[in-house]
């Protein structure tokens, strides 16, 4: 058996969700708020332009970087956000974490070192470990809105780094980085000679202010590979499709794992979401951010502290206080789901114990039902 997997955990957002069904369909009043899953189906028109591909026998091997015409729509629409990738530099993959680990493997060398910030989204560590690396945790501060200090990250740099994983908006806080904090860290890059893998899965669920890639400063073009997928924009978890953009001499390297490992992604996926590019999914970021507003207003209000979420759909709870009651964040978590049928994510599983995400992606209804239901436990535990 492999050694390094026997050290890897199994990833705890499928671990509480897998949970929750299983208690859900025990008939056990769950409300489920773990999965960073929209709740919508997928839009009409992109299963349409998935079987309308299949009948016309869009069933074979493809590129293994993916069909042209999907990377040309995929450069094009970065350009909306300032990103500047030719078609050739961009690889589509069998999901944003399919992304990650090809740029991961590629970019680096037994060995070294990749340095996340954390809180972290659960994969980094995983596959960095996997890919035989040493991860290097970079700390925020609640009190700081889970922002990073360029004197912090400096700090906790060594000459064995080699990449630094950033991810805005974040998951798990929200938090969304400003255009000035991505610049010192460009700035931080540049000195240190660092590759950065921009994690920007959430780019278009951004509530307050505008999104900005770090490629876009000068000189980060050429040290960034810019992660993103159309699972959470377009309500297309399921469908396994992300992709990655980076120097043309990146993606060769990306495309030749990926041509030995998985050939392509699934073809009229790929139809899928060049359709998707021309879907407007502008109901969907509403009902997102009336989501974040009314979960917030009602945490606020029963007196729960909490980072407020600037994109993604997920509120970082501090349940640091009531952490005397409990032997770790997992006991308390497995406490709430089962005594007040709300299922969220330990804290430890983003390396910040003593809190729990909550994911918003849920109805109103929903939300409703745990915020009641938070409110009880607050009543229970509260000192």
């Amino acid at each position: 058996m492999n050694r390094t997997l026997g050290r890897i955990p199994f990833s705890e957002t499928l671990k509480y969700t897998q949970l929750a069904q299983k208690m859900i369909e025990q008939g056990k009043d769950i409300v489920r708020l773990t999965a960073g899953e929209p709740d919508f189906n997928t839009p009409d028109a992109v299963i349409e332009a998935a079987y309308v591909a299949m009948k016309k026998g869009m069933t074979k091997y493809t590129n293994s970087s993916g069909i042209e015409d999907l990377r040309v729509g995929i450069s094009k629409m970065l350009q909306k956000y300032g990103v500047q990738y030719k078609p050739e530099e961009i690889v589509v993959s069998n999901g944003g974490k399919h992304a990650l680990f090809n740029a991961l493997y590629v970019l680096t060398n037994p060995g070294d070192s990749v340095a996340v910030i954390t809180p972290d989204w659960v994969s980094y560590l995983s596959q960095i470990a996997i890919c035989g690396c040493q991860a290097v945790k970079i700390p925020t501060l609640f009190e700081e809105d889970f922002y990073p200090s360029p004197q912090t990250i400096r700090e906790h740099l060594t000459p064995e780094t080699k990449v630094l994983i950033i991810n805005s908006p974040n998951n798990p806080t929200g938090a969304v980085y400003s255009k000035e904090l991505l610049e010192e860290i460009a700035r931080i890059a540049i000195e240190k000679d660092l590759w950065v893998i921009s994690d920007e899965v959430y780019a278009n669920l951004v509530y307050d202010g505008e999104h900005t890639s770090i490629s876009t400063f000068p000189g980060m073009r050429e040290r960034t590979v810019v992660i993103n997928a159309f699972s959470k924009s377009h309500a297309m978890t399921g469908w396994r499709c992300g992709y990655s953009a980076a120097p043309v001499a990146v993606t060769k390297e990306i495309g030749k794992l990926q041509s030995h490992m998985t050939s392509n992604i699934n073809a009229p996926t790929q139809k899928a979401a060049l359709k998707a590019l021309d879907v407007d999914t502008h109901e969907m970021f509403d009902e997102f951010k009336k989501r974040r507003d009314f979960i917030c207003s009602q945490l606020k209000q029963i007196g729960f502290s909490f980072v407020y979420p600037k994109g993604a759909f997920y509120v970082f709870m501090d349940f640091n206080p009531y952490m005397a009651s409990f032997k770790d964040d997992d006991e308390l978590a497995q406490k709430i789901i089962t005594d007040f049928g709300v299922a969220m994510i330990p804290g430890s599983a983003f390396h910040a114990p003593g809190f729990l995400r909550m994911s918003y992606a849920s109805s109103i209804e929903d939300l409703k039902k745990a915020a009641a239901r938070l409110e009880r436990f607050l009543r229970e535990y509260r000192r």
